[in-house]
């Protein structure tokens, strides 16, 4: 027999009833049932319940072990009465009376329990853990994230892509967050930078002529952590394709992601058909451009309603043009009570409140309720209910002013109103399209143009539309695929051009020589028969905690950092010694306290 085991803790069943076998694994609890000692042992594959009795020569050993200890079990595999099978267990039908027992490794006081789910402080939970891993749930979602990953290698190549590896150690590329640098040794004062995303490499590979390239790929971003990214680094299955419009990226990786949701999905509803919706429709629908789908509100423009009316906040705000009055219909919602809260939430968020109107049945007559309708009259408010859908018991609120600066307020509102009316379906994935992104945004602070995603990408309308088009209207060949509200991928097509990169560049205050410079590989290999290419990237990790339902990305990932980006487990960061600094030519200019 072997050394440690001749089957897993997830083997056993019912044919193996009269086998003697040797089992290793950690105890997962200790049962006296009165002369009758149970232990529960667990390994990766599964948990088996091992008997031991007072006749048994192991039973003294095994009134000594303790919860997560490893030990090593032999024993008779015995099958359970009807009464006591586990139906809930895959080895529920036979238990194993222990002959033997072999403590392999004690294990001290537990700092945290290993044992049910209970909720733990992130401080302990991270610097344990090795013991934190072994709770089920965090383990089955560790083993779920390696089969996406390995889900996504295999639909990936089936669909005729190739995986190529580039550098880590590479140049500072604008991706829109702050550099991980890296001091050179043998170029003193130097540094190198780890890659916030593969952009530059993958598109020179498409320049190299490899066609297909794809790669599940480690990004690094010196930026603040928040729940759908972690701290430092985050993985992102990247692919870039050439001789493709965007519908030719698009009509290829709908099949590989609505086939990913559908295989890990366990029975939820995945959207077939994706919607492609324009930039400015959603930010107009749904105050956002990565909006739940699951939430069947959709905000409307009522501005007509309410010019030249009664009520004169309103009124007032559309006499100039570019501002307006949108509308948040909310099915059920029409009580004054909820409205009542809809209001604080909203003076909550530093808003000075949120205008509603909600409608009711007065004996046959329907009718709209609330200080709004009662300043606009009943035919403008019978006007605004027809044009919103709504009915007996139905709400609307109203948010007025410079679309620019309301929306995101908006699509709050719209978010808080579908969850607190429970109008969100939660049990589907909602997937779409975002599409034509502006090329172009305003930095307030700089007083100058910036890019408003992908500075690589290429521009609709081309030289054209950069030398003749007011910069904040045009549109990008830019595209995320969201899902549930969280944006999954973003991707381009991409500007191959050299004169239209260099134009596109100055827009933003960079020269040739600049462009040259600073992303000097790509423009060179731009003047060499360049192809047209695009394609996304799609983040690993975002897609692995919404299949399985995890609310913060540290509870998929095997050891992350905390809010402060610490590895409380390591102990990074850590202080250079002063042979390090030397050897890199560095001295530390420490902030003052």
């Amino acid at each position: 027999m072997h050394r440690y085991r001749s089957h897993t803790c997830g083997d056993l069943r019912a044919t193996h009833v009269g086998e003697t076998v040797r089992l290793s694994g950690w105890v997962h609890r200790v049962r006296d049932h009165g002369g009758l000692l149970f232990i529960d042992l667990r390994d990766h594959y599964g948990m088996t319940q091992c008997v031991v009795d007072p006749d048994s020569a192991a039973f003294k050993l095994a009134e000594t072990v303790r919860s997560e200890w490893c030990i090593r079990i032999d024993g008779e595999v015995k099958a359970r009465t009807a009464e006591t099978v586990n139906s809930n267990l895959p080895t529920g039908e036979i238990e194993l009376f222990i002959r033997d027992i072999e403590i392999l490794g004690a294990s001290k006081e537990l700092p945290l329990p290993v044992f049910g789910e209970q909720e733990y402080p992130e401080d302990i939970r991270l610097t344990y853990r090795f013991l934190d891993l072994r709770r089920e749930t965090l383990h089955k979602n560790i083993v779920k994230r390696t089969q996406v990953i390995a889900a996504m290698r295999r639909e990936m190549t089936k669909t005729g892509f190739t995986e190529y590896s580039t550098p880590i150690l590479t140049a500072s590329s604008p991706e829109g967050a702050r550099d991980f640098l890296v001091p050179s040794r043998i170029h003193a004062g130097t540094f190198y930078a780890l890659p916030q995303a593969p952009q530059q490499y993958k598109q020179l590979l498409m320049m190299a002529g490899f066609d297909r390239y794809f790669q599940i790929a480690p990004c690094f971003r010196d930026e603040d952590p928040r729940a759908d990214r972690l701290p430092g680094e985050f993985y992102q299955l990247d692919l870039e394709m050439s001789f493709v419009t965007q519908e030719d990226v698009w009509t290829t990786m709908e099949p590989v992601i609505r086939g990913l949701f559908e295989e890990f999905a366990e029975g939820k509803p995945v959207t077939q058909e994706f919607r492609r919706i324009a930039y400015d429709d959603s930010i107009r629908m749904y105050g956002s451009d990565k909006p739940d789908l699951r939430n069947p509100i959709v905000m409307q423009e009522v501005s007509e309603h309410f010019k030249g009316s009664g009520f004169k906040i309103f009124a007032r705000m559309l006499e100039e043009d570019k501002n307006q009055v949108w509308a948040i219909p909310a099915k059920t919602g029409g009580s004054r009570a909820f409205c009542d809260r809809m209001n604080s939430w909203a003076q909550g968020q530093g808003q000075p409140g949120l205008g509603y109107i909600f409608w009711r049945k007065e004996g046959d007559k329907l009718e709209g309720a609330g200080p709004i309708a009662k300043n606009i009259g009943e035919e403008r408010t019978e006007a605004l209910r027809q044009q919103l859908g709504l009915e007996d018991g139905d709400a609307a609120f109203f948010v007025a002013g410079d679309p620019s600066k309301f929306y995101k307020f908006a699509g709050e509102a719209r978010t808080r109103a579908g969850e607190d009316l429970d109008l969100v379906d939660r049990d589907r994935f909602e997937l779409c399209w975002i599409v034509d992104f502006p090329f172009y945004e305003w930095n307030e602070d700089e007083k100058k143009l910036d890019f408003a995603h992908n500075p690589f990408s290429m521009p609709q309308g081309g030289m054209d539309a950069l030398e003749n088009q007011d910069p904040l209207t045009i549109k990008a060949f830019q595209y995320d695929m969201v899902c549930n509200g969280f944006e999954i991928a973003s991707g381009s097509i991409r500007n191959q051009s050299p004169d239209l990169m260099v134009k596109a560049f100055e827009k933003v205050g960079l020269s040739a020589q600049d462009v040259e410079e600073r992303f000097g590989g790509l423009y060179r290999a731009f003047q060499y028969g360049a192809p047209p290419h695009g394609g996304m990237a799609a983040g690993v990790d975002r897609i692995i905690m919404l299949l399985v339902g995890a609310k913060n990305l540290r509870e998929i990932s095997l050891f992350p950092m905390n809010q402060q980006a610490q590895d409380l487990l390591m102990g990074a960061p850590t202080p250079p010694t002063q042979a390090q600094l030397r050897e890199l030519h560095l001295r530390l200019n420490m902030p003052a306290n």
